[in-house]
């Protein structure tokens, strides 16, 4: 069975569900992973929306503007912008961000393996632990090994 066709006007109800009713992790990877995923592959153009939201001191949005990729990046889609709002959020304080932020890099990893360890690798100094520890998760390990050597200081 197809997936729903969305409505461009479908985006700013989303966003307000995500603002008004999203408050944990599961609720907001469950609708992120499946309606706001399906959305920006058939609404593309609204990805310069999610990059607004990894400004927003709501944590679930800035959550979602990285795990809204996630079905998306296991396909090989939306990599240059996977990495562009992971760079936005690099230096977010928030344990559940840094977790999206990693879980992102890792499915994008699937399809982009080389491109995300030598992201991984010039960004590991600013990247938290918990990104990067998530990210490298399924790599071979000697890129894990790589990787997980101490921080350059």
């Amino acid at each position: 069975m197809p997936r729903k066709r969305f409505e461009p006007s479908d985006f700013y109800v989303f966003e307000r569900w995500i603002g008004d009713y999203i408050n944990n992790w599961a609720k907001c990877d469950t609708f992120c992973n499946h309606t706001m995923g399906s959305f920006v592959e058939q609404h593309p153009e609204y990805v310069k929306n999610l990059k607004e939201w990894t400004k927003s001191e709501n944590r679930w949005l800035r959550r979602a503007s990285l795990v809204t990729f996630i079905l998306p990046a296991r396909k090989g889609l939306f990599f240059k912008e996977v990495l562009e709002i992971s760079d936005m959020l690099m230096g977010d304080e928030d344990d559940l961000v840094r977790k999206g932020q990693g879980w992102v890099l890792k499915e994008a990893s699937k399809r982009h393996q080389y491109e995300v360890f030598r992201y991984i690798m010039d960004n590991k100094n600013a990247m938290s632990r918990t990104a990067l520890r998530y990210a490298i998760e399924k790599m071979p390990l000697d890129m894990r090994k790589t990787t997980m050597e101490k921080k350059d200081i």
